[in-house]
């Protein structure tokens, strides 16, 4: 590593596996302090320990990130431990319900907009003013392609995914007069616990049945330790490389694993 982000303070949600694990550790390893968000406090402090043995900088609160006042208590003891914040990474996600609108439980489905809207608009809310006020931050939000195309019977989550694109696209927008940047990313697909899940629900079977053969396909494909490990830096690299300052100009973008952030830089 590089030691890129020495000096920057991180808060992620989701930190506590997954894709948010992954991108918390990539940006403590060169050189941020990062605080971890998740509702799970065991399963943070595990992550903690892991991050702290490769000597990096790390905190763990647990908080619903749609509770407002766990919320800014999060934030609170985040800036306590390290100073404000100068990047946030909106990683907490659910994929559920799954089924045509009419059949789900439209309090379920709601839930999952609270999770990855509420959320982030939420941490945004209590970050933003001390960016304001420094003149510097950096917010990447975990999208996905779901938030770009159509997928019957997902609603619940395409719908929240994009809502998070054009949440980001608003934000970019509002941050450019102060020097804050925003960006949505496709991370990639790996079986996480997530996906796990779903592969192991019932509903996901009847209503989505392409995407469990493709998720099938892909725990396949990810039996070999090294493609997992490829989408996984990928993302990282995205993350760190957009944290850095160096693609500021692509703020407001939706971005994804194959593009080529220079090649856009000089196409804008």
């Amino acid at each position: 590593m590089s030691g890129t982000l020495i000096g920057e303070v991180a808060v992620v949600t989701g930190g506590g596996r997954g894709f948010g694990e992954q991108i918390a550790r990539s940006l403590a390893a060169e050189g941020a302090s990062v605080t971890i968000v998740s509702r799970h406090q065991a399963q943070l402090d595990g992550v903690v320990a892991r991050m702290a043995a490769n000597g990096g900088k790390a905190f763990a609160v647990a908080a619903d990130v749609t509770d407002r006042a766990a919320v800014n208590a999060a934030i609170a003891a985040a800036e306590k431990k390290f100073g404000a914040a100068t990047l946030l990474v909106n990683s907490a996600g659910i994929d559920r319900p799954f089924g045509p609108i009419g059949v789900v439980d439209p309090d379920e489905w709601w839930s999952t907009q609270a999770v990855h809207v509420r959320g982030p608009l939420l941490f945004m809310s209590a970050l933003l003013p001390a960016m304001q006020a420094r003149r510097k931050g950096c917010i990447v939000t975990v999208a996905s392609r779901a938030g770009i195309e159509v997928t019957a019977n997902m609603s619940a989550y395409c719908v929240a995914k994009a809502t998070q694109i054009r949440l980001t696209e608003h934000v970019a927008a509002e941050g450019k007069p102060y020097g804050i940047t925003a960006f949505a990313i496709q991370p990639g697909t790996v079986i996480t616990e997530m996906g796990a899940a779903t592969l192991n629900n019932p509903d996901a079977h009847r209503w989505i049945p392409g995407g469990i053969e493709y998720l099938k396909s892909v725990e396949a494909e990810q039996r070999d330790p090294a493609v997992r490990e490829a989408v996984y830096r990928r993302c990282c690299d995205m993350v760190v490389d957009l944290a850095s300052g160096r693609y500021d100009a692509l703020s407001g973008r939706y971005l994804d694993p194959a593009d080529d952030f220079d090649a856009l830089l000089r196409s804008r």
